[in-house]
């Protein structure tokens, strides 16, 4: 496509998204739901179907030499596209939130006030490698009563396609309009820049990818952007705790997935346990082939441990996300360097506490400036579908309108509405 007809065919898209969210807004919820149920059926009956068109983006992607973690993040495998149906279960079993009215209050006029929570409209959606993303970002729209325009990655652009067909039969299915979603069909990159400004179509720009897209987006958007740039998140082992459980819960945030911007990038370990702690991790990460990029306390401590690869950490190393078996290790004095560490340094993503104290936990939960803080729990939560949403859009670690997993709630917004008999104000 040339310039010209980028220009012309992003256009349409945007007046049959605008068209398509008129009818959505007002679906109820049972056609919704039924929508959302046939395309979790479809996604089970075509297992196979979709991993042939996966085989030809993963062809591509080997050949043209496509990292590791990218690779693997293309990858539609049975239990991805389980996931897919599940979430879409877990949506359609939801109760419908649209509609509702919330804080509705008497005021001394006689007028009852309050807010009814509405679709937000159009969205669109800028995605890189994961194709899964193409059904959380349908399957909420469906069930937050929006439209929405899909641009994946060019690296999944095959597995994408097949993806939004079942989606557009879904629809059609339930008597919804096919236009409630659309996928970008051509891999130029300039569908993306008109994408991004047709404030006239499209009500927020959701970009979930490398820093560079974010980045991109966010400085030439001319609609509102939900976003989060990277996911330096961080594990801080607190005294007291159980190190039995700390042991398990770090190794899990860094090892159950290098990929993910929910896997903890740094280990932050208070001085008070971190000789007991820190050798027996060590001895895990070690066998794991984690690198250990720590502090000069640290290293002292870590140098028992038997194979344990380890590097002198620089300044850079407490701002990285790795994305790989890296990790930065710090010994810290207590809670409150830990904290200031982490406001100092993390993406303020998800940042997780291991504690036997109810008030370090406590203050944790309060002082840490993150969009997801956990107690005890491993930050590879931090996730739509392990939240509760059925899926979610992206993570936001904005502090407007969204932040966190953005799920049903996220893509909604709120209106006054006001209830009178006939005042008229003095």
């Amino acid at each position: 496509m040339n310039a010209l007809n980028v220009a012309e065919y992003t256009h349409s898209l945007g007046l049959q998204a605008k068209t398509a969210s008129a009818l959505m807004a007002k679906a109820p919820a049972a056609i919704k739901n039924k929508a959302l149920k046939a395309l979790a059926r479809l996604l089970r009956e075509n297992v196979a179907a979709l991993q042939v068109d996966n085989a030809k983006d993963l062809e591509r992607a080997v050949a043209n030499g496509l990292a590791g973690p990218m690779v693997d993040r293309l990858k539609l495998t049975p239990k991805v596209l389980e996931t897919c149906a599940e979430g879409c279960e877990q949506l359609a079993a939801m109760p419908d939130i649209i509609g509702e009215i919330l804080g509705m209050k008497q005021q001394p006029s006689g007028i009852r006030v309050g807010q009814m929570r509405v679709p937000i409209g159009v969205f669109g959606m800028i995605y890189e490698s994961r194709p899964n993303v193409t059904i959380e970002a349908a399957s909420l729209s469906i069930k937050s009563g929006n439209a929405c325009i899909l641009r994946g990655g060019s690296e999944a652009i095959d597995s994408n396609k097949a993806l939004a067909k079942l989606v557009q039969q879904a629809l059609a299915e339930a008597g919804l309009p096919q236009d409630a979603v659309q996928l970008v069909q051509t891999t130029d990159r300039e569908a993306v820049g008109q994408l991004i400004t047709m404030p006239q179509f499209v009500d927020v720009i959701i970009p979930r990818g490398g820093k560079g897209l974010i980045e991109r987006i966010s400085r030439d958007a001319k609609v509102p952007v939900i976003k989060h740039l990277d996911g330096n998140c961080h594990t801080y082992v607190d005294d007291p705790c159980d190190i039995a459980m700390a042991v398990k819960v770090a190794d899990n945030a860094k090892t159950n997935k290098y990929s993910p911007c929910n896997a903890s990038e740094g280990l932050l370990v208070a001085r008070g346990v971190a000789a007991e702690f820190l050798p027996q991790i060590g001895a895990v990460y070690a066998a794991k082939g984690v690198e250990m990029r720590g502090c000069p306390e640290s290293l002292a401590i870590l140098q028992s441990v038997p194979g344990a690869h380890l590097v002198p950490a620089t300044e850079q190393d407490w701002s990285e996300e790795y994305l790989a078996p890296i990790i930065s290790v710090k010994v810290v004095a207590d809670v409150d360097e830990a904290i200031a560490h982490i406001n100092r340094y993390s993406s303020h993503h998800t940042d997780a506490i291991l504690t036997r104290d109810h008030m370090h936990a406590q203050q944790f939960l309060r002082e840490v400036d993150s969009a997801s803080v956990m107690v005890n729990a491993s930050t590879r939560f931090a996730d739509g579908f392990e939240y509760g949403l059925g899926a979610e859009i992206g993570i936001s670690t904005d502090k407007f309108h969204a932040r966190g997993p953005v799920g049903i709630e996220g893509l909604t917004s709120l209106k006054y509405v006001v209830l009178g008999e006939g005042e008229v104000r003095a």
